[in-house]
């Protein structure tokens, strides 16, 4: 495991336990998802935090002046101690490791839903219940729209795959006639 992984890890377990205290864990997941989404999906503004010519107050208060009123005081102070020890960089991970941390501890796990088109909130449910029931977890779906795909999903459920697209399918078709050929 890399340095920055274990980093994150450490403050990402803090950052659950003072939510915890509070009872806000999953409210602090999604400030920080929009915090990442606004600070490292932004190449400007990531080169901005990233650079080391300018001053981590400089830093700190651009990001206090965009952010002000819109995070909880344990996602701010730790957004502070990041910046002053210039650990910006980490905050993917740290996202990574604190939804880990909230999914095992609430039984939750996200899925990755590939399809076609967008799911409707009826197919997204549909996918949690049948997942949900074959991992013994409740399934928070992400969807996300794979134009290659030919028809039906596929589904990554931690470090699994499960393949029920058409092209999957077939793929596993031939194998069975060239197994069967044999």
């Amino acid at each position: 495991m890399s340095r920055e992984v274990v980093v994150a890890s450490r403050y990402a377990k803090a950052l659950y336990e003072i939510a915890g205290q509070e009872g806000r864990t999953l409210e602090v997941e999604q400030e920080l998802k929009a915090l990442v989404e606004a600070l490292h999906n932004d190449p400007e503004i990531r080169q901005f935090i990233q650079s080391p010519n300018i001053s981590s107050d400089t830093k700190w208060e651009a990001i206090q002046n965009g952010l002000e009123g819109k995070l909880s005081k344990p996602v701010i102070s730790l957004v502070k101690l990041l910046v002053d020890r210039g650990r910006t960089v980490i905050l993917p991970e740290l996202l990574n490791s604190y939804t880990k941390i909230t999914g095992d501890a609430l039984g939750l796990a996200d899925a990755l839903v590939y399809s076609t088109y967008p799911l409707s909130e009826e197919e997204k449910q549909t996918v949690a219940a049948e997942f949900g029931a074959l991992v013994g977890k409740k399934i928070r779906i992400l969807n996300e729209v794979d134009k290659e795909l030919l028809g039906g999903i596929k589904v990554k459920l931690g470090d699994t795959l499960y393949d029920g697209s058409l092209s999957g399918k077939l793929e596993r078709l031939e194998k069975s006639f060239r197994r069967q050929a044999l």
